[in-house]
């Protein structure tokens, strides 16, 4: 049995309860806390599991790669976003880079604060 997320607007509290597909339009729902009947239905956030190769070619779509060449802030969003999808955490030092570049820093910047910085440290 499904169960389905509940506030009561009376008194704010969060519940849930079990329905059937079918008790679903027909059940008097009250709040548990102080029996109120004026609930309202909490719709919770969903994920879409999406395949390592969607979620790369959403990455590669031209219209992503916009302004990153002159704008150091679509880079940094830009490469949060590939961190993102492909979910592997990258470090300490790609989050210092990627920081910057969203502070509006720029990559020849970043360079000279960071001379260690290489492909071997990210």
């Amino acid at each position: 049995m499904p169960l389905y997320d509940f506030r009561c607007t009376r008194c704010d509290h969060r519940f849930e309860i079990a329905l059937s597909y079918q008790e679903y339009d027909q059940a008097q729902v009250s709040c548990p806390q102080c029996g109120g009947q004026q609930v309202e239905r909490v719709i919770k956030p969903i994920r879409i599991a999406r395949s390592e190769e969607s979620r790369l070619e959403s990455l590669a779509d031209p219209s992503q790669l916009a302004g990153i060449e002159e704008d150091p802030r679509a880079l940094g969003k830009m490469m949060r976003r590939m961190s993102d999808e492909l979910g592997e955490e990258m470090g300490p030092e790609f989050d210092e880079v990627v920081d910057r570049l969203e502070k509006g820093q720029r990559p020849e910047d970043i360079e000279k604060e960071i001379p260690d910085l290489g492909p071997d440290d990210m």
